[in-house]
């Protein structure tokens, strides 16, 4: 999976139930960066080894910790994406399983979506 249909499929899941969106802007200087409302911004980077799954994983995570910062900083519970079993306690996990990056409550363990199919809150 290339990097920009990663970053997509991440931003999915982000639009289905993140009440703060990130404005994108990329340059040349320093490549995809994620905007918040209140100003700050954090990069993202691909990692350059791991199978298609560990990558988006590892976007995932980077997107995950944009998301909570964001929703902090507005004042919104900083959990992303929500646990539909323990709401407002824990996020989600992004995790690899049989060669598919999902999320998973890391309480119960169970897989909740593959990256990219969270519904809509």
């Amino acid at each position: 999976m290339e990097f920009a249909e990663a970053l997509e499929t991440v931003l999915r899941d982000l639009q289905a139930q993140c009440a703060v969106q990130p404005h994108i802007r990329e340059d040349d200087e320093f490549g995809i960066t994620l905007w918040a409302p209140d100003g700050s911004g954090q990069g993202l980077t691909s990692p350059l080894g791991g199978t298609s799954a560990e990558r988006l994983v590892h976007l995932a995570d980077q997107v995950q910790d944009w998301a909570v910062e964001a929703l902090w900083s507005e004042g919104a519970s900083a959990v992303w994406p929500q646990c539909p079993t323990h709401p407002d306690t824990h996020p989600l996990t992004a995790t690899v399983r049989t060669d598919t990056a999902v999320w998973v409550c890391p309480k119960r363990r169970t897989a909740v979506a593959r990256i990219g199919e969270l519904q809509t809150q």
